[in-house]
């Protein structure tokens, strides 16, 4: 299967000459497993350049797994063109909240006067939700791609997905608190996502420094994303959800730094871009 990014900033999208390189979209990435519908990592603002190149004389459906339920992980969803044909249906995995409220309730609250100029529900498409923490399941036509969701640390309910199909793995955990004592230590669900997989995304939104006055905001450092993609045996990691402060200068020497770090563990790391396509399996990334 091959993976493209097509959001890769966290928190909020950006804009500006001094990021054309990695880009200025939140959380979106896609899978296209051969004979299967496509698959979706998050629904950020990337979704919306995703959605421009789906083919317009079908409907569209697919599946999205979910992380969590912030905001910058789901903005993209009233601007998905072809939600706009009635057939036209994205079926939602998305993690189970505390206070019982479903995800389909927090997307209608959120999309709808005086926060959006119009209704979710005005919508043609169909969004349609199951509701998952530390689940195995398996979707495509015919069943034949492995999915396992585990609760992971961040702000909220959140999720990370491993997807296997055709012998190939990637891991995705977008927003994942790591100690804020910076110790070196993951959950089992972590570990468990991420062991011997092809390809791990994974959050690498602060350098140390940074990290010190924002321990507690759900997220890790670089070095934390390359010690866990080591821990785990994973082959390649993508430095993904960069922080909106980071321009392609800044990120250039981050992933210079991270791919020499990388090496010395046995990992290639590249930071993920905008655009840019991954065969997983193959040994570098691809565009």
């Amino acid at each position: 299967m091959s993976v493209t990014f097509h959001g890769v900033r966290g928190s909020t999208p950006c804009h500006g000459a001094d990021i054309v390189k990695y880009g200025g979209n939140t959380s979106c990435v896609s899978l296209d497993v051969p004979g299967e519908a496509p698959i979706l990592f998050d629904l950020g603002t990337g979704l919306r350049y995703f959605g421009s190149v789906q083919p317009r004389d079908t409907d569209f459906v697919g599946t999205c797994l979910l992380s969590h339920l912030h905001w910058d992980h789901i903005q993209g969803v009233p601007f998905f063109t072809p939600l706009l044909r009635a057939g036209s249906e994205i079926r939602i995995y998305a993690p189970a909240q505390e206070d019982g409220t479903s995800a389909a309730d927090v997307f209608a609250d959120t999309v709808k006067p005086p926060l959006f100029p119009v209704d979710l529900a005005t919508l043609p498409g169909t969004l349609s939700f199951s509701e998952v923490l530390d689940s195995d399941f398996t979707i495509g036509e015919h069943g034949s791609i492995s999915v396992m969701s585990r609760q992971i640390p961040h702000v909220g309910p959140t999720l990370g997905y491993r997807v296997t199909a055709g012998g190939a793995t990637v891991a995705y955990l977008s927003d994942h608190q790591m100690p804020c004592d910076g110790t070196l230590s993951a959950t089992d669900g972590a570990l468990e996502l991420c062991r011997d997989a092809d390809l791990v995304i994974h959050d690498a939104q602060y350098t140390p420094d940074e990290f010190v006055g924002k321990c507690d905001w759900g997220h890790c450092t670089i070095d934390y994303a390359i010690w866990l993609a080591a821990e785990a045996g994973a082959k390649r990691l993508a430095l993904f959800h960069h922080d909106p402060g980071h321009d392609d200068v800044r990120l250039d020497e981050l992933a210079a730094e991270a791919a020499e770090a990388g090496a010395r563990v046995g990992v290639e790391v590249f930071a993920a871009r905008e655009g840019q396509t991954v065969a997983v399996g193959d040994p570098t990334p691809q565009r």
